[in-house]
């Protein structure tokens, strides 16, 4: 941030930073372990959101490093409305309740009851007042009677679990401060122009060039916390005899939400069996109620998932994580079956899902890659047609040594859906015809996955 003519402090310029990458849009971004430094040392960061939600970017900055000059900076390039994120204990504690108990705001932002401190403030509007009323917030000895009600600051209530479960700033705040190692408060305000509309990605980017910060996005944030953390824990552990053999079954429970998954492990010693530098054949599976359960042909997932148990079962050592809360690529029962209607009327599969106002593709794999770890798998063959998932494993940090593919025949309800994942979404379908009606373009044969041969259909609404 450079020195303002208004006299204002200028706050120290950026450290040394990772190589920047393109992240959104075509926009550079900088590195989320870069933008968490720049937090603990009292730095703001610019915040983007997705495009497709507010897509706008947000000042942020530790509530507890709060100061009357950077305050001040804030205040200036942005709509001035300042905002506290804070968990629901902390606000709990200090007796801030919501602005409203029926919250009708589009992204169910939470907004409490503003406030003041009591003590060290004039009217509380001025950037030392508000920057004081910060800090007092964040105080973990502040009582509610050292606060005002109302104020010049408006506490937002954060979600538990941030960014993995609400893609919002509130989240981003108390994540970035929490992982800074700072009291998990933060301060928010939204960049604007000097015309009063929001700056964009581009005007952004330029913005945190000009002012020397960094700029992080929330996927990105939402990544690395994939990355980086602990999110699941092993709950549970048993025999599962199955028609394709017998199994040890281990139930897994993610800390964020309480979503439940259950690993498939081949082998006499039961996870043990994983271990060692060899690739463990393995099948990341998303849950499909009416492919694996009831049988649905407007998919392949059920015989996938058959084929990838027999093909674990002959090679004596292998793994099959069953990923819930994936139904329909992420967007739920209900929802896929509503897409289905669609495709009924002649939508394809992505833009059925688009038309629903959902992404074609709403999954991540980066539950599948702390079971794994957990289960001390080191490297993977993986049963998939989808190269996508392969990288996603990979950025996760599961090295894929080989993607092993799936053998399934469409057939007359599939194979429209299939094109559209073949054409649109990138899946290895070699042998399907080019469009409905036409002669295939290959053998129809299925190949024995371990020989090394190309498919002949593709991973269903899973792959």
């Amino acid at each position: 941030m450079t020195q303002q003519h208004d006299g204002t402090d200028a706050v120290p310029p950026a450290g040394p930073q990772h190589p920047q990458h393109p992240q959104h849009g075509g926009v550079r971004l900088d590195a989320v372990e870069d933008a968490v430094a720049a937090i603990a040392a009292g730095r703001p960061v610019v915040v983007v959101d997705d495009e497709g939600r507010e897509n706008e970017g947000d000042l942020i900055f530790a509530a507890s490093k709060a100061t009357p000059e950077l305050m001040a900076f804030t205040i200036r390039y942005s709509s001035g409305v300042i905002c506290c994120p804070m968990p629901g204990a902390m606000l709990d504690r200090l007796e801030i309740p919501l602005m409203t108990p029926h919250n009708r705001d589009a992204y169910r932002t939470a907004y409490t009851i503003s406030v003041d401190a009591r003590d060290g403030t004039t009217t509380g509007i001025s950037a030392a007042d508000r920057a004081r009323t910060v800090k007092v917030l964040a105080d973990s000895a502040t009582e509610p009677w050292e606060l005002t009600r109302p104020g010049h600051v408006f506490p937002l209530r954060y979600r538990e679990g941030g960014v993995l479960v609400r893609r919002g700033h509130t989240e981003a705040a108390v994540d970035l401060a929490r992982m800074a190692g700072l009291t998990p408060a933060g301060v928010l305000v939204e960049v604007v122009n000097d015309d009063g509309t929001m700056k964009r990605a581009g005007e952004l980017r330029e913005f945190a060039d000009e002012h020397g910060l960094l700029m992080i996005s929330i996927e990105d944030l939402v990544r690395y916390r994939r990355r980086t953390e602990n999110l699941v824990e092993r709950v549970a552990e048993t025999r599962l005899p199955t028609r394709h053999g017998a199994f040890t079954a281990y139930g897994y429970r993610t800390t964020t939400d309480g979503t439940e998954h259950v690993a498939l492990v081949y082998g006499e010693d039961g996870a043990d069996a994983l271990s060692g530098p060899e690739p463990v054949l393995t099948r990341v599976h998303s849950e499909c109620l009416t492919g694996d359960v009831f049988g649905s042909e407007r998919c392949d997932c059920g015989p996938q998932l058959d084929e990838a148990l027999d093909l674990i079962a002959a090679e004596g050592r292998g793994v099959v994580v069953y990923l819930r809360g994936h139904e329909g690529r992420g967007i739920g029962l209900v929802a896929k079956l509503q897409a289905y209607q669609l495709q009924d009327g002649g939508r394809d599969t992505v833009d059925a899902n688009l038309d629903l106002g959902l992404p074609a593709d709403a999954r991540h794999y980066g539950t599948a890659t702390q079971v794994l770890k957990d289960l001390k798998v080191e490297s993977v063959r993986l049963l998939t047609n989808n190269p996508d998932k392969v990288a996603n494993l990979e950025e996760y940090g599961v090295p894929v040594a080989e993607r092993v593919p799936l053998t399934m025949r469409p057939n007359d309800h599939n194979l429209a859906y299939l094109l559209a994942k073949r054409d649109r979404m990138g899946h290895d379908l070699p042998g399907l015809p080019d469009h409905v009606g036409a002669p295939a373009t290959g053998t129809d044969v299925p190949v024995d996955p371990r020989t090394g041969a190309r498919p002949t259909d593709q991973d269903g609404d899973h792959a």
